[in-house]
């Protein structure tokens, strides 16, 4: 499993230690790729700016997007990846603190995946990332042009 990448896109470094932590406890040997703000995660999608020379089949199997993020939202990031051939099929699930039916709703009409409110409690937190790690990298089956 180790060949298919997680692109995590986390701007709180408490989050994104919680997240690889409980991914790695998880025995995911997977590759987890961060960046920290809605433009980097683009750049890194479309292979732009710093992500230029990545390898042009390289999506990673499942984006974890957080909604509050600086330059562009999670939520932008999400209408930008879905309006684009090259990632309308990419798994993402919108990992975020928020609680606002609003932000789950429009989460799912700009075609998230899966929505997913981060626990509070640091065990929560850990068995929630633990199980979505799994369940993307181990047993959803994508499509074959993904």
């Amino acid at each position: 499993m180790s060949e298919a990448t997680i692109l995590l896109v986390e701007d709180n470094p408490q989050d994104e230690m919680l997240t690889l932590r409980a991914l790695r406890k998880a025995n995911l040997a997977n590759q987890i790729d961060v960046v920290r703000d809605g433009q980097q995660a683009l750049d890194y999608l479309f292979r732009e700016g710093e992500f230029s020379d990545r390898p042009p089949s390289s999506l990673p199997v499942v984006v974890l997007l957080d909604i509050g993020l600086p330059r562009l939202s999670g939520l932008e990031v999400l209408e930008r990846l879905r309006a684009d051939a090259r990632t309308r099929l990419l798994p993402i699930v919108i990992l975020t603190s928020s609680d606002e039916s609003t932000d789950r709703l429009r989460a799912y009409e700009s075609g998230a995946n899966s929505f997913v409110r981060k626990p509070v409690e640091f065990m929560d937190f850990a068995e929630t990332i633990s199980r979505l790690g799994l369940y993307w990298v181990a047993t959803n089956t994508p499509p074959d042009n993904a």
